[in-house]
């Protein structure tokens, strides 16, 4: 089991029951959240193991901590899991995230596989090997880069999705499409949400991922195009996070991220304004504006001191040189990241 599996398509369950049915697997672990354990298990429990055992943990992103790690480790334990042990993450970006920081931490490392649940998981959280939680409210703070044994993606799963979730993970695709394919961008926004079948915008979208994450595997150069958006939505994300009822969604988070980020980038001269126009066009034809006051965007800029490309309290971000293409480590200042907000909060 040591080489990497991506499978995706309706076949795809059938070759993780192939994987897990060999000699060298112990035991099997499934680690799923109350909702994913409620709607997605029983998809999946016919492709597993007689044997196989399911842990359920509390769902949503205020959950992703290491008291929730705690639990999983403590049910490690308690099952005697040893190095031959396969833990089975089924579900959106914080379970496969979660699952697999608590796999490759746990007596050095188990393996673990992907079941994505989630258009966003699918396309994005499930795909590159990173692993990680939240801590002192901020977005994945702590974690560790390791791949899966495999990722296995069933587009069945996101018939159990509600249209806000759907649209959330709809956002990594835009975003893979305004950093490294302004043709399928053209192409594709004119279809926006109506897919019927998943699976080649699936494939596209995780290939353009890979093939990122192929050039720089620990994210020292390349790899950061990928956080096109994230620095803004992050921060906007872990600032309404700590207030109860102001929650978003990731994907949500991430939209409002790119729209400040491609102004960002209009600002210095890479984007022009049709381009510009076209962006905040398509993303507000799908996405609600996030509510926040101006007198908050200080605040919520300041969160991006935090984030994980910084090179001390310098931040790094990533912008557009056009449709199509990005580029890295962009210093900008807390001033323009408010000032980014600010001109969102105008749209």
């Amino acid at each position: 089991m040591s080489e990497t599996k991506l499978s995706i398509g309706a076949e795809s369950l059938t070759v993780l029951a192939d994987l897990l049915r060999q000699p060298a697997v112990s035991q099997v672990l499934v680690v799923a959240d109350a909702n994913t354990a409620r709607l997605c298990y029983p998809l999946l429990k016919p492709y597993l193991p007689a044997t196989h055992q399911l842990l359920e943990i509390p769902a949503g992103e205020e959950y992703k901590t290491l008291a929730t790690c705690d639990t999983v480790w403590c049910h490690l334990t308690e099952k005697h899991a040893d190095r031959f042990t396969v833990v089975v993450n089924l579900g959106g970006g914080v379970v496969t995230d979660l699952g697999g920081f608590c796999a490759a931490v746990y007596k050095r490392g188990l393996r673990f596989v992907q079941v994505p649940t989630t258009l966003l998981a699918q396309v994005d959280a499930s795909v590159g090997g990173k692993t990680g939680v939240d801590f002192m409210g901020f977005k994945n703070q702590l974690g560790v880069f390791q791949e899966p044994v495999g990722v296995f993606i069933d587009p069945q799963f996101l018939t159990t999705l509600d249209p806000r979730q759907l649209k959330s993970g709809y956002a990594e695709i835009v975003k893979h499409w305004l950093i490294a394919d302004a043709a399928a961008f053209d192409e594709q926004r004119h279809q926006g949400l109506f897919v019927d079948d998943w699976t080649p915008v699936i494939r596209e979208s995780v290939a353009t991922k890979q093939r990122i994450v192929a050039a720089d595997p620990w994210e020292s150069g390349l790899r950061k195009v990928l956080n096109f958006g994230h620095t803004v939505g992050h921060a906007l994300e872990s600032y309404l996070l700590a207030q109860p009822g102001r929650e978003i969604l990731h994907g949500e988070a991430v939209a409002a991220g790119m729209l400040c980020e491609s102004w960002l980038s209009h600002q210095r001269g890479l984007l022009s304004q049709p381009e510009l126009d076209r962006i905040e066009t398509f993303l507000f034809s799908i996405y609600d504006k996030i509510q926040f006051v101006t007198m908050e965007t200080e605040a919520i800029a300041e969160l991006a001191l935090q984030d994980k490309k910084n090179s001390g309290r310098t931040i790094n971000c990533t912008l557009l040189q056009g449709i199509g293409q990005a580029i890295y480590d962009q210093p900008v200042t807390l001033t323009e990241l408010a000032d980014s907000l600010r001109y969102y909060h105008r749209l």
